[in-house]
């Protein structure tokens, strides 16, 4: 339920002198929700929330970085949409990339228990 503001004289006289200057087709909205719960001084919504990591980054800023800092200088779309799949799926805490994540540094610890260069490795 709708609660009546408590609003000043002053507030009162400025609320009256914004809607006065409103464009008819304004005024219409303002009748229609009704003069007494209309609030042209309202505080605005809360911001949108960025979803971030532990290391309070977004998304977007850990592929930026990783990208300018870690990937091949020559890389392709399917090379950076995996980057950005990847990063999403651990932010948003997505088991599927957990999984593919964890068995990613299993695999590079076997790599390397025999020696192997992941970037020199073909099947």
């Amino acid at each position: 339920m709708h609660r009546p503001m408590n609003m000043t004289d002053e507030h009162e006289a400025q609320k009256k002198a914004i809607y006065e200057k409103m464009a008819p087709r304004r005024r219409k909205f303002v009748d229609r929700i009704g003069y007494d719960r209309w609030n042209p001084f309202a505080e605005p919504k809360e911001p949108i929330e960025w979803r971030t990591d532990g290391t309070k980054r977004t998304t977007q800023q850990l592929v930026r970085e990783y990208l300018q800092n870690h990937a091949p200088e020559k890389y392709s779309n399917a090379y950076g949409q995996g980057v950005l799949e990847m990063c999403l799926g651990m932010v948003n805490g997505d088991e599927r990339y957990i999984g593919m994540f964890e068995f990613s540094r299993w695999y590079a610890a076997e790599l390397e228990k025999h020696n192997i260069d992941i970037n020199d490795y073909m099947p």
